[in-house]
């Protein structure tokens, strides 16, 4: 069965794009113009993957707010915003939410089509039994790491990091003891207009999701001004 991915664009033409181009690639496509339309659409059946725009029409903030509803619907839902909002304090703000990606427009079609194939793959594999014993896993103490897979667990139990998160931490923990920079980590987001305060960002997101399964968590250190440490 075809992949249902939504699009929530308000402009009519970026919207009629993005939705032939996707279709194109073999997915169901349903194209909303506001939220409403979306929550009615979300209403009948969720998608499998949601790329929202962040204004729509007059609501400046309606892409955050469609995030969050999606997401206490369904954890682990992939969301990727597309959006001409660059400022990194938007960057930090959807990622603080959750979502699995941050794209800037204008953006190549064909490289759309690619993240959401990439953020579909990694959702089956974490979907798929045995899927982490099956792996090429790293272990460092208490942690497996398939950074290929995209697949991690802490003491035997999974943990959902995003893409991103998951080279992040694949380069954190390469030699563990050392500390890694803030420029490594920085190339390991693969993404454009990084700062410190992004990979900060990331970082804490991390910490949290390790400590809401362990409260004792406390491998990641920061290295004030230069980077951070896994420390096991």
């Amino acid at each position: 069965m075809a992949k249902r991915i939504a699009i929530v664009e308000d402009d009519p033409d970026q919207r009629a794009n993005y939705a032939d181009a996707i279709s194109k690639k073999g997915y169901t496509v349903n194209a909303y113009g506001s939220r409403s339309e979306a929550l009615s659409g979300f209403d009948a059946e969720l998608p499998d993957l949601v790329i929202l725009d962040i204004i729509l029409g007059e609501e400046i903030d309606a892409g955050f707010q469609l995030c969050r509803e999606l997401l206490s619907r369904e954890a682990n839902l992939p969301v990727i915003f597309l959006t001409e909002r660059i400022d990194e304090i938007d960057k930090i703000s959807g990622l603080r939410l959750g979502a699995w990606d941050y794209l800037p427009k204008p953006i190549s079609l064909d490289y759309l089509a690619e993240r959401i194939s990439s953020l579909l793959r990694i959702n089956e594999a974490r979907d798929t039994p045995g899927a982490q014993r099956q792996s090429n896993a790293k272990t460092i103490g208490d942690l497996s790491l398939d950074q290929d897979a995209l697949l991690v667990s802490w003491k035997g139990e999974r943990i959902d990091l995003s893409g991103t998160e998951v080279r992040m931490l694949a380069k954190l923990v390469r030699v563990p003891g050392n500390a890694v920079s803030y420029e490594t980590l920085m190339n390991a987001t693969m993404q454009s207009l990084v700062t410190n305060n992004t990979i900060n960002t990331h970082m804490r997101n991390i910490r949290k999701k390790f400590e809401k399964l362990d409260s004792n968590f406390a491998c990641i250190k920061s290295e004030y001004g230069f980077g951070y440490r896994w420390s096991q």
